[in-house]
């Protein structure tokens, strides 16, 4: 059983203040038109209620989001987007699906990113860098290379220094007299750098979205009971189900990489020379044979509340998910590809791997999970516990959507 109570940061009001002004703020995307809430939003738990989402591109939030016709989208982003509950806990130090971006402490940077050498210095966490990515993604928030300046920095390989991606975006808050205002209680009088802007964001989502404060953590911390379903179900995940095998510890994760015969819908990660709609997950960071298919444990605080689940979103449900895991092959072999949560219209390509028998097969292959049976009595158990995760107080969040950002830009609500 873990123990309650884990470290945090800690971050002064002024930064949080701040962050949250630019995590709701499109100015940090390429065509001023979406930001960190259109695909992580309070309304939906941290995430955006579908499947796999759209960025740049898109008009409206949640499931509702459609493809706007004077800037359709390239694609749908390819993997769905995480939920960031306790993120600011000392212990997250990997992130995204496939932990391409991870604290390492032998390293100049104290971090390992697929960038390399080429990124910016200053970042305060793992945290905090992670924001390095969606900003240059054109599916996510860059947008396409011909639209804009920060989208053309990146098709350049520009990211750092003078008109770099990152230094134009940096350049836009610093000509906002408001931001430059509130900056210069956070940092020393010089330029804003990027790593400010995702520093001071880190600190409003680790503070914002902090859930340890659930039924479960009350029985760790003083032994309040559960009641007895959920009792049951917790003796269950960390005994003879074996759920705590992998999501360990106070938040339910080992932080780790598995395969488990997820299915794969959607654009997939693959490279334009690989067979497309493919995700390979962590074998795409290492290169390893025995990484394919691998992705990163989530944490399962708030998880009722988190659909769609698996790293493509393809599981609608928290039971469809929990089935799956009892027997993973027979679950990607079998999968109903209606329940999938797809904005806009779908197209023919984003189910076209469910066809692909070598690729199941590959897939299917990899898995690491034996077979379980489970009653539906236990597997009912198993979802009461699971309520017992949510915080409702990060749920509802600390500081919520403000009315209004320095920018004027329009705010996700």
């Amino acid at each position: 059983m873990p123990k309650a109570d884990a470290r945090f940061s800690e971050h002064s009001p002024e930064e949080i203040a701040l962050g949250q002004l630019l995590y709701y703020d499109p100015i940090l995307s390429g065509n001023k038109t979406v930001s960190c809430a259109s695909c992580h939003h309070p309304e939906f738990a941290t995430g955006d209620g579908v499947s796999l989402g759209l960025g740049d591109g898109g008009l409206g939030l949640g499931p509702d989001r459609r493809i706007d016709p004077g800037n359709p989208p390239e694609q749908r982003i390819a993997r769905n987007a995480p939920a960031l509950f306790n993120l600011g806990a000392e212990e997250f130090t990997r992130f995204f699906h496939d932990g391409r971006l991870e604290a390492d402490p032998t390293r100049p940077s104290g971090l390992r990113t697929p960038l390399g050498a080429d990124m910016e210095r200053g970042f305060a966490s793992a945290l905090a860098a992670q924001a390095m990515f969606p900003v240059l993604s054109g599916d996510e928030m860059a947008g396409h290379y011909s639209e804009n300046d920060v989208a053309q920095a990146v098709r350049q390989g520009l990211l750092t220094g003078e008109g770099g991606a990152w230094s134009i975006l940096s350049g836009r808050v610093e000509a906002i007299p408001e931001y430059r205002a509130r900056f210069d209680a956070v940092i020393s009088d010089r330029p804003i750098a990027f790593a400010d802007i995702a520093n001071v964001m880190a600190a409003f989502v680790a503070f914002e979205w902090r859930a340890d404060d659930s039924p479960f953590d009350a029985y760790l911390r003083d032994g309040t009971p559960l009641p007895a379903k959920a009792a049951r179900g917790m003796d269950l995940f960390f005994g003879s189900a074996g759920c705590s095998a992998c999501h360990a510890g106070l938040f339910q994760t080992d932080h780790d990489f598995h395969a488990i015969a997820m299915p794969q819908i959607g654009p997939g990660k693959a490279a334009r020379f690989e067979r497309h709609n493919r995700d390979v997950g962590r074998m795409r960071v290492t290169g390893n044979a025995e990484d394919a298919y691998r992705f990163r444990t989530p944490s399962l605080r708030n998880v009722t509340h988190t659909a769609p689940y698996g790293h493509s979103g393809a599981y609608a449900s928290l039971e469809a998910v929990l089935r799956h895991h009892l027997d993973p092959v027979e679950g990607l072999q079998s999968y109903d590809a209606t329940q999938a949560m797809l904005p806009a219209p779908s197209r023919g390509s984003d189910f076209i791997l469910l066809t692909d028998a070598t690729e199941i097969a590959e897939i299917a292959a990899a898995n690491e999970l034996r077979p379980l049976m489970l009653s539906d009595i236990q597997i009912a158990d198993l979802l009461a516990f699971l309520e017992t995760l949510n915080d409702e107080q990060s749920l509802r969040g600390r500081m919520g959507v403000p009315e209004a950002v320095p920018s004027g830009l329009a705010v996700d609500r």
